[in-house]
């Protein structure tokens, strides 16, 4: 049986099959999702906030909580999309502000302009560079010498 979704705050529905994950939702929204760990639970690039519906989704697993517990950017109604499914009707999501970074590369290709949105880590959400902020070279080494973003081996050692 179908169920709908509401997005905000892009204020759009979407239909996702009964015990379907909320990540197939934003998939289908055309919503640029990293999906960094493939749909285990173990990244923060599908984390969003349920702001109407909690009970309508499946409850949380031990594993995201250990991964929401790292999201600098959490709060009581936060869920990963790939890990929530949907049981019921009146889900409302709301997408956090900012995107999610995979590797310095991704940055280095804006050196120079000023970040139009937050740029956040890929594992704890936490903002690498602030919207508005100008990209610098020096700003690049300080976040390559503070931030591990190169994922491959983490996920690949991963359980």
């Amino acid at each position: 049986m179908v169920k709908t979704v509401r997005l905000e705050p892009i204020a759009q529905e979407s239909a996702v099959e009964t015990n379907g994950n909320l990540l197939s939702v934003l998939l289908h929204q055309e919503l640029s999702v990293l999906k960094e760990c493939g749909g285990r639970g173990m990244c923060a690039t599908c984390h969003i906030y349920v702001n109407d519906g909690m009970k309508a989704l499946t409850p949380i697993s031990r594993r995201e909580q250990r991964t929401l517990a790292i999201i600098t950017s959490c709060r009581a109604n936060s869920r990963l999309a790939c890990q929530a499914r949907v049981k019921g009707n009146g889900v409302v999501l709301e997408l956090p502000p900012g995107m999610y970074v995979n590797s310095i590369k991704d940055i280095e290709s804006i050196i120079g302009r000023r970040a139009e949105q937050d740029l956040l880590h890929p594992l704890t959400g936490a903002v690498l560079v602030e919207q508005g902020k100008l990209i610098t070279r020096s700003m690049l080494r300080k976040l390559e010498n503070s931030a591990d973003l190169n994922l491959n081996d983490y996920f690949k050692y991963s359980t």
